[in-house]
């Protein structure tokens, strides 16, 4: 026989359209007991030692207050209007998702619905999963059921190690809008930022991640390609997009992104983003230089230097000795060496001949070399 088990007291409290139920005391529920929940929950007792299961039934909307969060063993949900949390809730076995969102506030990441050690969930659907924070404690992987009121928007978490805490939500909305990003700068590599939709992520552990998109992604407003589409995250200590992608399987109308290993917490908002086309990546020519005065190559000019933040152009002569090095190059090679043993002599500047550059553009991933003929 299913039984409940403890010591509590139960307050009945008439609520708008429907009866809740008050715990003051400790209140648990024995091994293959259960319990059901029809109205409102307030928690301002014990509640977080229970075996069996616990469901969530309503055609109405129904919340969960309190001042502690619940826990079960197992849970679900049967809310056709949701569950409204204002406390955590937590699960240490299933959640199984029947029909109705568990909502939680977007603006409070700490109120969420919580998974811990071996916890799980089924039965996910667009009419049936987290419209809000999710989070999980000690685990090293785990598929947040996360989307708007909507569509199931869920995000793949593969970490290196044991997670003590993360937490996702996903938003329907440009990454704009939050006043921690308010601009679009990005890495240069990078064409353009979703306006769309975007997830926050939250954990220490080096992890990847995988994202989704479908049609309410507009992807074909943002890439040419599936070759194009990659996973950008706002850098909180560089304050601009960064590329975290590693490839995209998939069609313009939908599709998985993957990423390399990042820390979640370095970034601020987590969204789809486009690669620069092959054709807008640059390719160097060799290069004559002049420096005569009359105006005409006087300096080397590297125009597609101007793409990248974070270049390096080197020069040597043809034994290989290292005579000019620039970090962010704009014009300064004019025939004289910075670097080496003829840097003593630099007044006279270098001999006519042959050199060899090196061009890193280390924003964009692109290295060249080629060479140049310095004529007097």
């Amino acid at each position: 026989m299913k039984t409940i088990y403890g010591i509590f007291l139960l307050w009945f409290l008439n609520l708008p359209a429907q009866e809740g139920t008050r715990n003051l005391g400790m209140l648990k529920i024995h091994d293959q007991g259960a319990i059901g929940f029809h109205g409102n929950l307030t928690n301002d007792g014990i509640f977080d030692d229970n075996q069996g299961l616990a469901g969530f039934y309503s055609l109405q909307s129904i919340s969960l207050t309190g001042l502690f969060p619940p826990r079960f063993m197992d849970l679900e949900f049967f809310t056709e209007e949701g569950l409204q949390l204002e406390v955590s809730l937590e699960a240490e076995n299933n959640i199984n998702f029947i029909q109705g969102d568990v909502k939680t506030p977007r603006t409070d990441a700490f109120v969420s619905l919580r998974f811990y050690d071996g916890s799980f969930h089924t039965g996910t659907t667009n009419i049936s999963k987290v419209d809000g924070y999710v989070s999980v404690k000690n685990k090293p992987e785990f598929i947040f059921p996360v989307g708007d009121d909507q569509q199931l928007r869920a995000l793949i978490l593969q970490s290196e190690s044991i997670n003590t805490a993360a937490n996702c939500a996903y938003f329907y909305s440009d990454p704009a809008n939050l006043t921690s990003i308010g601009t679009n700068t990005r890495e240069n590599m990078l064409m353009r930022i979703s306006p769309t939709e975007f997830w926050r992520l939250e954990g220490t552990v080096p992890s990847t991640i995988q994202i989704s998109w479908n049609q309410r992604s507009r992807m074909p407003a943002m890439a040419n390609s599936v070759d194009e589409i990659t996973v950008v995250g706002w850098s909180k200590t560089n304050n601009r997009w960064e590329n975290l992608g590693t490839g995209a399987v998939g069609n313009l109308t939908e599709g998985v992104a993957f990423t390399t290993t990042f820390i979640p917490d370095d970034y601020e908002a987590i969204t789809f983003g486009t690669l620069n086309a092959p054709e807008d990546i640059p390719d160097l020519d060799n290069y004559l230089l002049t420096p005569n005065g009359d105006g005409i190559n006087d300096f080397l000019n590297i125009d597609e230097l101007a793409l990248s933040n974070d270049n390096w152009v080197r020069i040597y002569d043809r034994n290989g000795m290292l005579v000019f090095e620039m970090h962010n190059y704009t014009d300064e090679f004019t025939g004289y060496a910075n670097k080496g043993d003829v840097v003593i002599n630099r007044n006279n500047g270098l001999p006519q001949g042959v050199y060899f550059y090196l061009v890193s553009l280390d924003d964009l991933g692109l290295e060249y070399q080629g060479y140049l003929y310095l004529a007097r």
